[in-house]
């Protein structure tokens, strides 16, 4: 948005991941550079990260565990206090759920089939959350959302019986963003537009 030129660029750019996190930096180098293109072009920046990973009406947990119809959704996984995921009910066939990932998320999906054919309990974290596979499972969950996990969850997964989907970190992450946005544009009247970049990843 920045680099489209001050004609086309917004007065504000709402993102998941901002440019600072856990503490203050200094403002050098890459940074400075992101910074000095946003201040020159005065441009705001907003950056929500966990805020709107589990924020509880347009969060990225909140927003999936909604469009997928999960019953009694409660909130799991305690960080310093917040809970991270959300958890809730749905049966379904487990193949019916990963095609379902894969048309809303529009992302290619990888699948750690650890546990049941058919879903009854579903817990969503969404980004890098694939150490959080035992919390899921505390929680109930038979089947567990989440965008990327390293190599020994596959072992995690089979071993605590539970189904793993890895979504994409960018797609998982991205429905929040959307949901903010729509929500402002509501509450307050201004127009917005969403800029697709997906990774892949």
């Amino acid at each position: 948005a920045v680099a489209a030129g001050s004609d086309e660029a917004p007065p504000m750019i709402l993102v998941h991941h901002g440019l600072f996190w856990d503490g203050t930096y200094a403002v050098s180098g890459r940074r400075y550079r992101r910074l000095k293109a946003l201040l020159d072009a005065d441009i705001a920046l907003y950056g929500a990260h966990i805020p709107l990973d589990v924020h509880p009406e347009v969060g990225n947990n909140a927003v999936l565990a909604r469009d997928l119809g999960l019953s009694a959704p409660f909130p799991y996984d305690d960080y310093k206090g917040v809970p991270l995921g959300v958890a809730g009910d749905r049966t379904m066939p487990r193949d019916e759920l990963v095609a379902w990932v894969e048309q809303r998320l529009n992302a290619s999906v990888r699948l750690i089939p650890g546990g049941p054919e058919v879903t009854r309990r579903i817990g969503i974290i969404t980004g890098a959350a694939g150490s959080r596979i035992l919390t899921a499972r505390e929680a109930g969950c038979d089947t567990f959302l989440t965008g990327e996990g390293m190599h020994h969850t596959w072992f995690d997964a089979m071993e605590f019986g539970v189904n793993v989907i890895y979504a994409g970190h960018y797609a998982t992450e991205q429905v929040g963003v959307q949901a903010l946005a729509a929500h402002l544009s509501e509450t307050f009247g201004l127009p917005w537009e969403f800029r697709d970049h997906p990774t892949g990843m």
